[in-house]
């Protein structure tokens, strides 16, 4: 079965940090844009990093610049969120997806979705 899994998150005080992983299962990563996304309540889920199958290219929303940063191992066939300076408003379930292909920025439409995880900012 393919899938995504997401873990890391969890409840943080304001300016705390938390690392998200997205791991693949039953497919590698290799040759996978992935997205970072997120969803709190009451709004439309937004996309908040990317990062090209090659890991040369990242992007960030405007609100994460210069918080958080995007990488991965294809080593470990993951893909990983490291969120500092964390806020009340980073507050959201996050989601990771892969788009198969070479893109220089990030795609329209992802092929597979993780479940999410929770995180949770605040004091």
């Amino acid at each position: 079965q393919l899938q995504l899994v997401e873990s890391g998150g969890g409840l943080v005080q304001p300016g705390g940090s938390l690392r998200l992983s997205c791991a693949a299962s039953g497919f590698t990563l290799d040759g996978y844009s992935i997205g970072w996304f997120r969803q709190a309540p009451g709004k439309e889920r937004e996309g908040v990093s990317w990062i090209s199958s090659s890991g040369g290219s990242t992007d960030y929303v405007d609100s994460v610049k210069g918080r958080f940063t995007i990488s991965r191992d294809n080593a470990k066939n993951t893909v990983y969120l490291h969120m500092n300076s964390l806020k009340p408003e980073d507050t959201a379930v996050y989601y990771c997806a892969a788009a198969l292909g070479a893109y220089t920025r990030p795609p329209l439409r992802f092929d597979y979705w993780g479940q999410g995880t929770q995180v949770t900012v605040s004091s």
